[in-house]
């Protein structure tokens, strides 16, 4: 039998989304930035391509754009039309690019400004920082997370305030709204007998 969440498929409703692929010990990127460790991973089948019918405009941070100048979501080319904005402190020192809207504001004007670009369709945000600013004043309408079975141990998490009050989630597919998500998983390792690939060893 499936025990598996079943998500109901994601829609273009004017959603702010807090969107991130995360590793299973909470981290959304190393600790430069790095995504070389989401590779050789297998997600649902179709699911790119859902989101790339249901976003309207993208919302990222600074630190994001410096470390992958140029970026796009969803393949980028023709792939995925929409509005890619990134808030900063400094506009002026930004890389630029002809497709992107750098935005100097509060992160409130920020989404508002996304939203309408969005044309009805969802906002994705693709920034740890942003997406914490942003929970906290209640602007996040859901958040779309896909865990990769993987144990980062260092990097960006996708929540990361000190001291602040446990913000409480309910569960947006089936099950209870405050039930727990139960995974299992072994170490790889113990599949070929090899130590893991990549790093120093733990």
């Amino acid at each position: 039998m499936n025990t598996t969440p079943q998500l109901e498929p994601q829609t273009a409703a004017g959603k702010v989304l807090w969107h991130f692929t995360m590793s299973l010990d909470g981290f959304v990127a190393g600790p430069n930035h790095e995504m070389d460790w989401m590779a050789g991973f297998s997600g649902k089948p179709g699911l790119e391509q859902e989101y790339t019918a249901t976003t309207g405009a993208v919302l990222g941070g600074r630190d994001g754009w410096d470390a992958f100048p140029g970026a796009r979501p969803y393949g980028g080319g023709d792939a995925w039309q929409g509005s890619v904005f990134v808030l900063t402190h400094h506009p002026e020192d930004a890389t630029p690019d002809a497709d992107v809207t750098f935005l100097s504001c509060d992160v409130a004007e920020a989404v508002r400004i996304a939203l309408e670009a969005a044309g009805g369709k969802n906002v994705e945000i693709h920034s740890a920082s942003i997406g914490a600013q942003l929970i906290e004043r209640g602007l996040i309408d859901e958040l779309d997370l896909h865990i990769v079975p993987i144990l980062l141990g260092d990097g960006i998490r996708l929540f990361d305030k000190p001291g602040c009050a446990p913000v409480r989630l309910d569960r947006v597919h089936d099950g209870a709204p405050n039930e727990e998500l139960s995974v299992r998983f072994r170490p790889a390792a113990q599949r070929g007998g090899g130590p893991q690939e990549g790093g120093a060893p733990c």
